[in-house]
């Protein structure tokens, strides 16, 4: 089981459940994880497809590809592209 933490405001308004406990089957991607729960986060997926994500597991920072496995703790925040004097970063 994987405890995922959904953090901050943008991303607390848009989900159910901002903490959920889900089952996984050895170690995967998360964003297969993301893509596998669509009941419980598709409501991330716009923010998938922009890169607007931080994910951290176990306390370090990782990316979608990173793998997470029975007894991880995964938290997932939103990151802004905007920057501080309001236009938008040159994508990456």
């Amino acid at each position: 089981m994987v405890k995922v933490l959904i953090l901050g405001v943008t991303l607390q308004q848009r989900v159910t459940e901002t903490e959920l406990d889900l089952d996984v089957e050895g170690p995967m991607a998360i964003k297969a994880l993301i893509e596998g729960n669509v009941d419980l986060l598709d409501a991330l997926a716009p923010f998938v497809v922009r890169g607007e994500l931080l994910v951290t597991v176990n306390r370090k920072v990782g990316s979608l590809d990173s793998l997470v496995k029975d007894g991880d703790v995964l938290k997932i925040s939103h990151q802004s592209r905007a920057s501080y004097d309001g236009t938008t970063d040159i994508p990456t």
